[in-house]
């Protein structure tokens, strides 16, 4: 595996539809999506998934990934270059960032490029997988760190309180194209090594980015320049999310989510633009 290795273009078809849907799955009543042409910040990284696994199957080596039990979202970072409109034709190019052995672990990280029809950057991610039970020779650069101490900082807004259920983890399947059994059912969440159904990790993060746009964005989502997570715990339906807004004294906000008695975003890091 090699830091720079690159495959695409993949098409990224976002639709007025596509957004509403995706602000209903997601509770967001943000008046700039109700015609469909804002695309909400969120949304983005739900739609690359296919890139994402077309990607991580060409470019992490058949020894490596087939000696995986199994893959987890561990971290996700999207930068936006400029308010995106559901009127664009896009396309993916996707290349390995890096890869560091954790443990009996393998953190993978995948760089995103989207670009408009000029071929102009638009957006970034940069998409880590935990794969289990597998290793490589480290590559790449470190990721940027957005650890935050919550106890340091002022919270700036009233903490946001989601309740989350099945009827949403549905409708943000029916967005995504994510129908795994975990998400519905306690025999798939058991299989996966849980208790009960979870919500998917990218909604969890779409709800924190609409909680920080309220609070301390006047609920501007054009303003969101940047969202990064770290994924520690799944959200489990049928309890509240509760997301907590730090101001980092730096330009940027942190937050943390939590489910229950369970921390489950860390290092929860929003850029704005003035």
């Amino acid at each position: 595996m090699r830091a720079g290795d690159r495959v695409g273009p993949f098409e990224l078809v976002l639709g007025p539809e596509l957004v509403r849907h995706f602000a209903k799955a997601t509770l967001d009543t943000s008046q700039q999506f109700r015609n469909g042409r804002l695309v909400p910040p969120s949304l983005v990284a739900t739609q690359v998934y296919r890139a994402q696994f077309a990607a991580i199957m060409e470019l992490v080596p058949e020894e490596v990934f087939s000696a995986a039990r199994s893959g987890v979202h561990g971290q996700h970072d999207l930068l936006l270059h400029r308010p995106i409109t559901s009127d664009e034709n896009l396309h993916i190019f996707v290349e390995t960032h890096s890869a560091r052995p954790s443990g009996d672990n393998l953190r993978v990280t995948l760089h995103h490029s989207i670009l408009d029809d000029r071929d102009e950057l638009v957006a970034e991610q940069w998409w880590t997988t935990v794969l289990l039970g597998t290793t490589a020779i480290s590559t790449g650069p470190d990721l940027p760190d957005y650890s935050f101490p919550a106890e340091g900082g002022v919270i700036t807004a009233v903490e946001d309180v989601i309740s989350i259920d099945d009827v949403m983890a549905r409708r943000y399947a029916e967005v995504s194209g994510d129908y795994n059994d975990h998400h519905f059912s306690v025999e798939g969440a058991r299989r996966s090594g849980f208790e009960a159904p979870f919500l998917h990790g990218l909604c969890t993060m779409a709800l924190c980015t609409r909680a920080v746009t309220k609070t301390v964005a006047e609920g501007d989502p054009r303003r969101v320049r940047r969202v990064a997570v770290r994924f520690v715990a799944p959200a489990f339906l049928g309890h509240d999310l509760k997301v907590q807004i730090f101001d980092r004294n730096d330009g940027g906000f942190a937050f943390e989510a939590s489910c229950g008695e369970h921390t489950v975003i860390k290092n929860g890091f929003v850029e704005l633009r003035p």
